[in-house]
């Protein structure tokens, strides 16, 4: 998956948007606010943080130790920093899918209404 694939992915989702509030060079997606995905695309190798369910994140780091690892600057428990190109691009769109949908569960009744995401 490239850079672009991989912002593309990230924005396809109802409601998400691309900010910069770190800098220029760090994409941040969001929705309703809320970070699902951070990444700077410009990086070798492309690495995305995304938000994981607690024990799914342990069982993705004993499966890819090299290619999952505790979430960089982030809550260790609930953010994982996976390297994209060590994994199968099949599998990335499943945990940023993932990411988005644990966020968007955490958003109110009504919010996840609009998005279309009971």
């Amino acid at each position: 998956m490239t850079p672009e694939q991989l912002r593309a992915f990230c924005l396809d989702f109802n409601a998400a948007v691309e900010e910069f509030p770190f800098g220029p060079e760090t994409s941040v997606f969001k929705v309703a606010g809320k970070m699902f995905a951070l990444s700077a695309l410009d990086a070798r190798p492309l690495t995305v943080n995304l938000k994981c369910d607690p024990d799914e994140a342990v069982r993705l780091r004993a499966d890819h130790p090299d290619a999952v690892v505790p979430g960089y600057h982030m809550n260790k428990r609930h953010w994982n920093t996976v390297t994209v190109s060590a994994l199968p691009a099949a599998l990335v769109r499943e945990l940023v899918e993932d990411s988005y949908d644990l966020v968007v569960a955490g958003l109110p009744k009504a919010e996840r209404l609009r998005l279309d995401r009971p």
